[in-house]
């Protein structure tokens, strides 16, 4: 009878297996973009960590690139310019019906989903100094709302319209918006990032400030004429000196990519972060709402064909409508 060495049944297995991994990966591109947002906003971080566990599990050299934030990384993923954005589901909704800011009257039929981040709060913050302790306070004041094309700048100037209130309305990143804010330049930044933001993080650590959301009247006001906006309770202790929660409005973030990616890459990628949650959380701490049970917050964009396979042989049921 004829044996088998444990060695030469491991080669055997590897050569069976190969025709599959080389057929499995078709179509792979050797390198690709993540389009995130500043640097100091959680966009970046989460992005750069993404790209990061990409290259080391899956051979394809990723990585995040610097960007405007949602609105833009939308436009990127649908001309085919970054192969994955990542994006709050406001704006990628305008996207996705052609009221982009940036590429007005331009459908993204191109983008699709593949899997759910986290929820992304508004708030601001303001030396102590300044007097500022509430949104209302900002009426008249200079206030940076970060770079153009993201989520915050977006949102900010509707939330001040809703609201009755006009504010001299600057751009920048958030590293520089803090650093304006340090140096009196501006009087407040209000933002939109994963808790806790860095930049807040920051300049609470080295300098006294305050850090708020909206009032519970104001809040109110912003879900009823922006339905796609929830509410959301920032936990206490995340920035120094604030050791209680704060409410304010959030708005649910995705990754997206290309319909075109191939089905299989989607596939891998949409496994690699949903099965590595402890890993994704050692990125960035808001990835402990990257989890499959969160597919639901998606209730308009496909998802890719390869998200799709995932999510159904874990149990996750993807909407028919939904599966790109």
């Amino acid at each position: 009878m004829r044996t088998f060495t444990i060695a030469a049944l491991q080669a055997a297995a590897l050569l069976v297996a190969a025709p599959a991994l080389a057929q499995d990966r078709e179509g792979w591109p050797t390198s690709l973009t993540i389009g995130t947002a500043s640097q100091g906003g959680t966009y970046f971080i989460y992005g750069t960590g993404l790209a990061g566990l990409i290259t080391e599990n899956l051979g394809v050299n990723a990585s995040g690139e610097v960007t405007g934030g949602p609105v833009q990384n939308a436009t990127l993923v649908e001309t085919g310019d970054h192969q994955i954005g990542l994006v709050t589901m406001g704006p990628a909704y305008e996207a996705w019906v052609g009221e982009s800011e940036l590429a007005p009257g331009v459908e993204h039929k191109n983008l699709r989903a593949l899997f759910p981040m986290y929820q992304t709060p508004f708030q601001a913050v303001a030396l102590k100094s300044s007097g500022i302790t509430s949104v209302a306070d900002l009426q008249g004041k200079r206030v940076s709302v970060g770079p153009a094309g993201g989520t915050a700048a977006t949102y900010w100037p509707r939330f001040f319209e809703i609201n009755g209130i006009t504010a001299d309305v600057s751009f920048s990143g958030a590293n520089d918006a803090v650093g304006q804010v340090k140096d009196g330049l501006i009087d407040a930044f209000a933002f939109a990032a994963g808790v806790p933001i860095a930049a807040f993080a920051q300049i609470a650590a080295e300098n006294p400030v305050n850090i708020f959301g909206f009032s519970a009247e104001e809040a109110t006001k912003i879900l009823e004429a922006r339905p796609e906006l929830a509410a959301f309770e920032v936990p206490g202790g995340l920035y120094q000196g604030y050791p209680d929660p704060q409410g304010t409005v959030s708005l649910w973030n995705f990754a997206v990519a290309h319909k075109d990616m191939p089905e299989s890459l989607a596939y891998e990628i949409t496994k690699l972060v949903m099965e590595n949650n402890d890993r994704m959380k050692q990125i960035h701490s808001t990835a402990a709402e990257t989890i499959p049970q969160n597919v639901d917050k998606d209730t308009f964009l496909p998802y890719h064909p390869g998200a799709v396979r995932y999510f159904e042989e874990i149990g996750v049921t993807i909407p028919d409508e939904l599966k790109g």
